[in-house]
């Protein structure tokens, strides 16, 4: 769709026609206790739907039809068929882009725009992927003249899939795609906050000759259907994005059932630090808001520390504070709008709980800290710096998952590097500084497993993404990611036996 007026995209949205049941098995079901959710639209507040709350029941039965699926081959079997498949999801995907976007946009309140990127980047995804399914080889041992050894490449199974709210079709992607191009069957449990782009992804799949139970969609209540994907003997491999706290209980999960593989990608705290010789403050500025205030900061790896150097700390906030007033929230069917609503009720309480606390630790709200917009009924919050933080305070240390930066100063290199490793998590970290030897000794020091300079939150589909510490394990993205969803099995032929 050319540009178009937030009333065309919200008569799309309020017009369009999608999944809520579950897809077990190659057809949209009922849940098997009747039981539904209501989603409620975080742009206006209001219910527009009711969606199917699946169980341990219906778990069951999306398992029992994957494993059927992998083991009698129908997918994992043909190399050749399941590129086919993917690129022509990829295609469809693009095809039915305004459709998608502006389905997720109703669902999660994110603006349309964004919606847009987030679908593109979709079939990218699954077009990479598709591609390298031919590319990933065994390997041949060096051996003598009498043996053969080879080191098999092999799909784990049937995989569980349990992802977040705040990239509603993004995420989902991000493990479905490496673990379908692996040859694996899937069971996909959406976030509850916003399950529809999942189902619909579900409905594109089967439109592009996915094999029934394949691909499999469960919506439901985490605390209920995500519980039962991790604790099910017989999912192979569970794959988690979303808290560290729900991260940590599907390690439970994997102990009290089967010891079923887990990766995990869960929180972050992530240090944006800016040394005095930062080449462009800016710059700076401009990115390390679009670092923090991007999806209304419901990002793991948000640029949530910022770290300056006190000799420019005073010029570069007050550019912050300017840089603010472009991510004021809008409309999300504006595509003009920069920053949405926040994806619930909850959640935005959550946020303001965090702005209050700051408040009450002794920091200063130097911009922002209100709900706003309130007269539409949707759930926003202006974008919120906080100065005078020190590395002890809750809002320094805690994944506040929210518009809401924290501005910390520092003297010396070394003091900023302590800082910023002074966390529980290592997701992301960047560094903005014209000297190469600085740049280069933060890129060796520092503990997260994505480091940007003179930039942030920049990457490639061929890198992978993935964290230390609390912030879990496994890669998502490029080559790698195809090393959670697979397993190595060593043969060892004697052929003068």
């Amino acid at each position: 769709m050319a540009t178009a007026t937030a009333q065309t995209w919200k008569t799309k949205a309020e017009g369009l026609s999608y999944p809520t049941q579950a897809f077990i098995d190659g057809e949209f079901v009922d849940g098997a206790g009747g039981e539904r959710f209501e989603r409620v639209s975080p742009v206006s507040g209001e219910v527009f739907c009711e969606v199917v709350a699946g169980g341990d029941e219906d778990i069951d039965r999306a398992v029992a039809a994957a494993r059927r699926a992998f083991d009698d081959g129908r997918w994992s079997a043909s190399p050749k068929e399941r590129r086919a498949v993917l690129l022509r999801l990829a295609e469809l995907l693009v095809a039915n882009t305004d459709e998608i976007a502006a389905l997720e946009t109703l669902d999660t309140g994110k603006p349309i725009s964004d919606s847009l990127y987030e679908v593109g980047a979709a079939a990218q995804q699954f077009q990479y992927f598709a591609e390298a399914i031919d590319k990933v080889f065994g390997e041949v041992v060096p051996t003598a003249p009498d043996v053969v050894a080879n080191v098999l490449r092999e799909p784990v199974g049937v995989v569980g899939a349990v992802v977040p709210w705040n990239y509603a079709l993004l995420m989902p992607v991000w493990k479905v795609a490496p673990a379908l191009a692996a040859g694996n069957s899937v069971v996909l449990k959406p976030a509850e906050q916003g399950p529809l782009a999942s189902l619909r992804l579900a409905e594109i799949a089967a439109e592009a000759g996915m094999p029934d139970g394949v691909f499999n969609v469960v919506p439901g209540i985490g605390e209920v259907a995500g519980r039962a994907v991790g604790l099910h003997p017989d999912i192979d491999k569970v794959a988690f994005t979303g808290s560290t706290e729900v991260g940590k209980l599907f390690l439970q999960y994997a102990g009290l059932s089967n010891m079923k593989n887990v990766s995990l990608e869960c929180g972050g705290k992530s240090p944006n630090i800016v040394l005095a010789d930062a080449p462009d403050l800016d710059l700076v500025a401009s990115v390390s808001a679009e670092g923090i205030f991007g999806n209304s900061g419901q990002v793991c790896n948000a640029g949530s520390r910022l770290l300056v150097d006190e000799r420019v700390a005073d010029e570069l906030l007050e550019k912050l504070q300017g840089q603010a007033g472009a991510w004021q929230p809008g409309d999300p069917f504006d595509e003009a709008t920069r920053m949405g609503s926040m994806i619930d009720e909850n959640q935005m309480n959550r946020v303001l709980g965090y702005i209050e606390t700051g408040s009450g630790e002794g920091a200063t709200v130097a911009t922002g800290g209100n709900r706003t917009r309130e007269d539409t009924g949707g759930y926003y919050i202006e974008p919120t710096i906080f100065t005078g933080v020190n590395n002890q305070m809750r809002i320094a240390r805690e994944e506040v998952f929210g518009p809401v930066l924290s501005a910390l100063t520092f003297s010396s290199f070394d003091e900023a590097m302590a800082i910023a490793n002074d966390t529980s998590y290592g997701l992301a970290a960047g560094i903005w500084t014209r000297d190469l030897v600085t740049a280069h000794r933060f890129l060796r020091e520092v503990r997260a497993g994505n480091a940007y300079v003179n930039t942030y939150d920049r990457g490639d589909l061929s890198l992978p993404f993935g964290g230390y510490k609390q912030s879990g394990f496994g890669r998502d993205k490029s080559l790698h990611a195809l090393e959670n969803y697979t397993q190595l099995k060593s043969t060892f032929i004697d052929l003068a036996g």
